[in-house]
């Protein structure tokens, strides 16, 4: 396992979620959260940064604290209650309707990086404020890699402060539908050149149940995902995604075409593992073997198509 340290600042949640199948309430949530605890199969340096509220449980605590990773980031507020979600999931699985969201202390959360935190080489902002995001930006030294998540509420909603942060990293992992606001070009291509166009030199869409497409180098990658038998949650599958991709880079320690392929084949085996099973419950139960069982199986599947670009 790597010690290179791997920050993460993002939200931690309780979600309610409901399927076809099932339905399941306070189940620990939030992309700090799905992202830490699959990066912990990779790394033992995972530093947390984001803030809970008065009813936080000792055992979600223990839960993390287990996986070794660094809760001094983590901020409690007495003054309210954990960010809440609840989502309805239809009959496709692939499409969701969000049934509340109660952002509690997690409205006013301003991350601020414990001085330990402030050298960490690696670097994931998930999705929050932009704003937030560039305060983070300006509290680390000097990273070796940064990449940040988004999602539409920001695209519209607070475009300037985006594009703001964009300019100050390495990489974006972002769904189709994001790519096309971001740009207004629905061909990979094109898609993956405009938003290369706005700072990041790595850019990764999400697909789903279509993939991954890795553009890095003037070279566009397309894999495709991890077939699994049954999809009982999709919740945090991103989320899960990017913690194994960035923890694999970090393990790697540079940033290449090549670590950027493993990188996206071990985020796509950690997310097909996160649907299995509600919450994070699939993630945590993993064992070493059934990762690298599952990745050798994908690397044998998988022939990329490349398009080398000029």
């Amino acid at each position: 396992m790597s010690t290179s340290n791997l920050l993460i600042v993002g939200s931690v949640a309780y979600d309610d979620v409901e399927t076809p199948q099932a339905e399941r309430k306070d189940l620990l949530g939030g992309s700090a959260t799905y992202f830490s605890l699959a990066a912990s199969h990779l790394s033992q340096a995972i530093r947390l940064v984001g803030v809970v509220g008065r009813d936080f449980g000792d055992n979600e605590r223990s839960l993390l604290k287990d996986r070794g990773i660094d809760m001094e980031g983590l901020v409690t507020d007495p003054s309210g209650d954990t960010f809440r979600w609840g989502g309805r999931y239809h009959a496709n699985m692939n499409e969701r309707s969000t049934t509340y969201n109660a952002l509690n202390v997690f409205e006013h959360f301003k991350p601020v990086l414990p001085a330990s935190y402030t050298n960490s080489p690696w670097l994931f902002l998930g999705n929050i404020d932009p704003d937030l995001q560039v305060d983070v930006l300006n509290q680390v030294t000097s990273p070796k890699f940064v990449a940040l998540d988004t999602m539409n509420f920001w695209i519209e909603g607070k475009r300037e402060s985006l594009l703001k942060a964009l300019k100050q990293v390495n990489g974006i992992v972002i769904n189709d539908e994001e790519g096309v606001l971001l740009t207004g070009e629905s061909d990979w291509l094109a898609m993956a050149r405009g938003v290369r166009a706005l700072g990041p030199e790595t850019v990764i869409i999400k697909r789903g149940a279509d993939g991954a497409i890795l553009y890095h180098n003037d070279t566009l990658t397309h894999f495709p995902a991890f077939a699994v038998q049954e999809v009982v949650d999709p919740t945090g599958a991103g989320d899960t995604f990017a913690g194994g991709l960035m923890a694999s880079l970090a393990t790697a320690g540079h940033v290449s075409t090549e670590s950027l392929k493993e990188a996206v084949m071990v985020g796509t085996v950690l997310a097909s593992y996160c649907v299995e099973g509600f919450g994070v419950e699939r993630v945590l139960s993993l064992q070493p073997k059934d990762i690298q069982g599952r990745l050798a199986q994908l690397r044998d599947q998988v022939s990329p198509t490349q398009w080398t670009t000029a």
